[in-house]
């Protein structure tokens, strides 16, 4: 499949003729859940064993670019490969997915893993215990030091048939969604104190009868819901009725919302 249309964003794919629903574009999506990820599975090529890819559980810090930032020891296996050969995958999926993993997203990376230029150790150094506090105990020793993913392509799973190629620049201009780091809290009130609005919510606006609904995704744009109906599990995503960039901004549009559901 082809990466995501350019523009501001990219449309659920609706089964009928009805516009499409905006939310972010592949890009953005990457860009939130490298963002939010901690730890990705870190792929080189193997000196020992060669032809044959080696895996490894990695921490990384992140650069305003979206480029992973590593704090590798020379001892590791990782760092040997890549210093014999850059090219490298990192997979990073969704931290918080619960049920099938794979309906969850997901992102691979794909670079060239190099030291990080002396210019920029100090940034790096920055970047990387702003994440990780405890690597202050060992960032300074002999034997370790950073190196940093340069992406040349990045592929994005968002779930069951929704996956591309994202460009590279369009995945380096791109920005974390500013509703990130506080999606998990939004779903988890909506979801534990507004159930019922949430049924409210899917028939007004996608349309749904449901018996029960949940929030499992929100973003600047709009969230998605999984919905027990009468005729088994769904899922459908609802735009916003403007763009929402803080927790604030989509607390008030989302009380306009249920207003809104219950006059129809």
């Amino acid at each position: 499949m082809s990466s995501t249309p350019t523009g501001r964003h990219a449309g659920s794919r609706p089964a009928s003729n009805a516009p499409a629903i905006p939310e972010p574009t592949f890009a953005e999506r990457a860009r939130t859940l490298v963002h939010l990820g901690r730890i990705g599975s870190l792929s080189t090529h193997s000196r020992k064993q060669p032809g044959f890819p080696f895996g490894s559980v990695m921490p990384y810090g992140l650069d305003g670019s979206g480029r992973p930032i590593f704090l590798v020891s020379t001892m590791a296996m990782h760092t040997q490969n890549v210093q014999a050969d850059a090219r490298a995958s990192l997979l990073v999926t969704q931290p918080d997915a619960a049920g099938d993993p794979l309906g969850a997203a997901r992102a691979t990376l794909i670079g060239n893993v190099l030291p990080v230029p002396e210019a920029d150790v100090a940034e790096a150094r920055k970047l990387y215990l702003e994440r990780y506090a405890n690597s202050k105990y060992w960032v300074d020793f002999e034997d370790f030091s950073f190196y940093r993913m340069d992406v040349v392509d990045v592929y994005f799973v968002g779930g069951f048939g929704v996956m591309g190629w994202v460009p590279v620049a369009e995945y380096g201009n791109a920005e974390p969604d500013p509703l990130a780091d506080a999606a998990a809290g939004i779903i988890q009130h909506m979801n534990a104190d507004h159930a019922d609005s949430l049924v409210l919510l899917a028939r007004a606006f996608a349309g749904v009868e449901s018996r029960e609904a949940a929030m499992t995704a929100v973003d600047r744009l709009g969230f998605h819901v999984r919905l027990k109906t009468n005729d088994g599990m769904r899922g459908a995503r609802i735009a916003f009725l403007r763009e929402a960039r803080t927790p604030a901004d989509a607390r008030t549009v989302l009380v306009e919302m249920v207003a809104q559901a219950r006059q129809r």
